[in-house]
């Protein structure tokens, strides 16, 4: 037979196979039918499932369905050879074993297919015993690498956790979704006023996913003008546009298996939003210039502040996109709805400033702790991240107090002693808790009175400390 031994590794017996059919997945791909069908007889015999392609689109088909510990990869190829396809292969599946087959051997070629991602390289015509002996080599080290992934992903859960502090009813929700959709593909929309942190949900969706080694890309669309948007997630063909001499790998694809985070998706163009439907729908994105669609297995995750069905409902973002993207939806809290947070968040911000700043900070008083729960914090996260930075900065002893942070940070704080009076405990807590609403209903009263159901005059009273009568 062309190109293959006819010595062969001792098979085992069609008994022994069926009893382990799960010894790996190989994709076989060789234009050459004679070699492909003898390689397909002799590696099912040995217990592997296997599955031959016999050019490069069906390869990249295969690779993402099919999913394959090792990837047999003859370099003569009709159309894109060999090499190309590795590096295909390589953003698709970048934790595949390859091993590349050719009768032309050159260390030219062998050094460009090692740094284009193979892990190994066989001479035709093939020797079973030989071939065998690597792919066992191969699948050992797969294993290894998958048990490596699993205790990084095991730390990477654990770290991403942490960052996400607070033991609120709101912040565990957020925490039980991010358990639940992390280990999946599925798209994820996150809402929340800016300075929530829904940058962190995301990278926590990313380090709780099937692969949280491989990239995390990030991306602002409302940063980056609408003509060069496409262009930074979908990539261009050299000749594309005046200036383009060379191919440009847009984030889709050099995400691999990896996340795309696409935050302010509010902005995004409408002609680019038809685009990035076509890319999670169909799992391919065409390249700016480009005549042919390239596979892509990027997980898709995008975050807005906006009301984005109110956008949809006046046309300013496509109803089919927010629905493929709101397969899971989770809102990061205000941090006026979880004060209890902020004695955890306090001492998680502050080291990380100490330790960025160089200076010598054990922490915060009870006094100040108990302010800043009572701050209005309308920048939410970000704002007493800041704040924090600016007392280390600005204190000069080893425990921040209130004169340590802006002055006006507390100037809407009612801040009287604590009473044992219950009347007086009372009042204080509906008037925090209208303030709250209001802020809630975007300074709305007269939504917040409805919401209360107090009339608007006994809440005005009420929010100037006054005992108002309910309706």
């Amino acid at each position: 037979m062309k190109d293959v031994s006819t010595r062969r590794a001792p098979s085992r017996s069609a008994e022994t196979a069926e009893r382990d059919p799960t010894k790996g997945r190989i994709l076989l791909i060789d234009d050459e039918d004679v070699i492909a069908a003898t390689l397909h007889e002799f590696l099912e015999g040995e217990g592997y499932e296997v599955k031959v392609a016999g050019d490069a689109p069906a390869a990249l088909r295969a690779v993402q369905g099919f999913d394959p510990d090792i990837a047999l990869c003859d370099i003569q190829l009709p159309g894109l050879d060999g090499l190309d396809l590795l590096e295909r292969m390589m953003l698709l599946r970048p934790d595949t074993m390859v091993m590349m087959i050719t009768a032309y051997a050159t260390v030219e070629t062998a050094v460009t297919a090692f740094r284009r991602g193979a892990q190994d390289y066989l001479m035709k015509p093939v020797i079973f015993d030989e071939l065998l002996t690597k792919i066992e080599r191969l699948m050992s080290v797969r294993r290894l690498v998958r048990e490596n992934q699993a205790l990084r992903r095991q730390l990477h859960g654990e770290h991403r956790s942490e960052t996400l502090v607070g033991s609120s009813r709101a912040m565990r929700a957020v925490r039980d979704l991010i358990r639940k959709a992390g280990p999946t593909r599925s798209t994820v929309l996150i809402t929340g006023e800016s300075g929530t942190g829904k940058e962190l949900v995301a990278r926590a969706l990313h380090g709780a996913g099937l692969d949280p080694d491989a990239p995390f890309l990030a991306i602002n669309c409302a940063a980056i003008p609408d003509d060069l948007l496409e262009n930074q997630l979908f990539g261009h063909v050299r000749g594309a546009f005046t200036g383009a001499d060379r191919d440009q790998t847009g984030l889709f694809l050099a995400a691999g298996r990896g996340t795309v985070f696409l935050d302010e998706i509010g902005e995004m163009a409408a002609q680019t939003q038809a685009k990035l439907l076509r890319a999670i729908e169909a799992r391919e994105v065409l390249p700016v210039g480009a005549t042919r669609p390239v596979p892509v297995q990027a997980r898709v995750l995008a975050a807005t502040n906006q009301d984005l069905p109110a956008a949809v409902a006046s046309n300013r973002f496509r109803a089919d996109l927010f629905y493929r993207l709101n397969v899971v939806a989770i809102r990061t809290p205000p941090l006026r709805e979880r004060p209890e947070d902020i004695p955890e968040l306090v001492p998680a911000l502050l080291a990380r400033h100490v330790r960025d700043l160089g200076k010598r900070v054990d922490g915060v008083d009870s006094a100040t702790i108990r302010m800043l729960t009572k701050a209005p914090w309308r920048g939410n996260v970000r704002e007493l991240d800041n704040a924090l930075e600016r007392a280390v900065i600005l204190g000069e002893g080893p425990i921040l107090g209130t004169d340590d942070f802006p002055s006006d940070l507390f100037a809407e704080i009612d801040d009287d002693e604590e009473t044992d009076d219950l009347r007086l405990a009372t009042a204080k807590f509906e008037r925090l808790h209208v303030r709250r609403v209001v802020d809630r209903c975007g300074g709305d009263k007269r939504e917040a009175a409805r919401r209360l159901g107090l009339a608007l005059s006994s809440l005005y009273r009420k929010l100037e400390g006054e005992d108002g009568e309910r309706d």
